[in-house]
């Protein structure tokens, strides 16, 4: 009963968690499509060697974005091995990604004058998306709340996976062992080589009768 559970809890973290891998690739599109929107308008790529201002608003998508898909692959190692110290690493990156979302969500609403808190973007993108959340406020406040559900989600699942344990042939063989291998152990024949004993021939059996002959001739 516990390795059905288990492998339901693996099975519906793994869902859960490449939900935050598509919202992750997402995101990284969508930092692409910045950055050649940049490109396009300015003729230099927003990198450290060009000369306009960095836009710090396409760096924070895409490294949101590489920061989910790295979320999401460790979630699926953990979910596959159920390894006590994978889910803590996983949980550990979950719980700090909460927690920023969690900051920022808050300064968003008790703090009035909250653009003041974010630097200037040169490239215009962050104040396109502040227009875009404002101009569709509800479906962008459902969308956020199911990217949180989903990883609060997958945290929780990943404890009742932790609280489950692991599979048992991650056990040792002293603790655990197979019934399917007792009878090839009690079946098992044990063969001994054969010993033969007899006087040492040390040639075959013409040698010896030519030997027998010469010495009788020599006589």
């Amino acid at each position: 009963m516990v390795r059905v559970v288990r492998s339901c809890v693996q099975s519906l973290l793994k869902f859960v968690n490449s939900l935050i891998g598509m919202v992750g690739i997402a995101m990284i599109l969508y930092s692409v499509w910045l950055i050649r929107n940049w490109q396009r308008h300015t003729g230099d790529w927003p990198f450290p060697a060009s000369d306009h201002p960095a836009p710090w608003f396409i760096y924070t998508f895409l490294g949101l974005g590489v920061t989910l898909c790295v979320i999401t692959c460790s979630g699926h190692v953990a979910a596959e091995t159920a390894n006590g110290c994978c889910l803590y690493i996983y949980m550990m990156f979950v719980f700090l990604l909460l927690m920023l979302e969690a900051g920022v969500i808050a300064d968003v609403f008790l703090n009035p004058n909250w653009e003041e808190d974010f630097p200037e973007d040169p490239s215009g993108s962050f104040h396109k998306f502040k227009r875009f959340v404002q101009s569709n406020f509800e479906i962008c406040k459902w969308v956020g709340l199911s990217i949180l559900s989903i990883q609060g989600l997958s945290f929780l699942l990943s404890m009742v996976l932790k609280a489950l344990g692991p599979h048992r042939y991650y056990d040792s063989d002293d603790e655990y062992y197979s019934p399917d291998r007792v009878p090839l152990l009690n079946n098992a024949v044990v063969h001994s080589p054969r010993c033969v004993v007899g006087d040492p021939v040390y040639g075959s059996r013409k040698d010896a009768w030519s030997i027998r002959i010469n010495d009788k001739i020599n006589r």
